[in-house]
This record gives structure tokens, C-alpha cells and sequence, in this order.
């Protein structure tokens, strides 16, 4: 599961809550690039300013805040591939014993 809050109010227990980051400037870059691909006419300094400003909002509202669970593993994946990051998972799912 992923969202911005599974680890913390959809799935508080989980055994297991993976924390996945990336710099704006990167996640604007993949966004910006997502809707190229759509046909979907964009301005990348407009995905930029809406990525912060979504960040700010979450981060910042009084009723459930965005925030990393206290027992999350984080993952800054702002300069790895997907491939990298599906590594990265099955190290460390090798490293806690989780089976497939």
C-alpha cells in the first residue's frame, strides 16, 4: 500500500512502514515529464510550485498532518532509478527475513 498516510493513520501497526522521499525539484521533474508523455500540455516551474505547495499543505493542516511514522525505514529515492529502488526493497526484505 502507499499513500501519504498508511503508515501512520491507515495502517499505524503494519510491521513494516517504508517512508519514500525524494527532493521536490526531482519529484516536479518526474511529474512534469509523467504528464509530457499524457499529451497534457505543462509548465514545469507551475508543477514545481504546485509539488511545495501541496508538501506545505500536508505538512502543515491541523487535522492529520503528513509525517513519518516513529518506526519507518525512510527511502530517499531522488536519485535512483526504479530499478534501484525495487533492489533496495528486496535487500532489505532479504535483511529482515520477510519472505516473498
Amino acid at each position: 500500500m502507499d499513500g501519504r498516510d498508511i503508515g501512520t493513520v491507515v495502517f499505524p501497526e503494519a510491521d513494516l512502514k517504508i517512508f519514500m522521499i525524494a527532493r521536490a525539484e526531482i519529484r516536479a521533474e518526474r511529474r512534469y515529464k509523467e504528464l509530457q508523455t499524457k499529451g497534457v500540455d505543462a509548465d514545469f516551474e507551475a508543477v514545481k510550485k504546485n509539488i511545495e505547495k501541496r508538501d506545505y499543505i500536508d505538512t502543515n493542516r491541523k487535522i492529520s498532518p503528513l509525517k513519518k511514522a516513529t518506526d519507518a525505514i525512510v527511502l530517499d529515492n531522488s536519485d535512483m532509478t526504479v530499478q534501484e529502488q525495487m533492489e533496495w526493497f528486496e535487500e532489505l526484505l532479504s535483511e529482515l527475513n520477510y519472505e516473498n
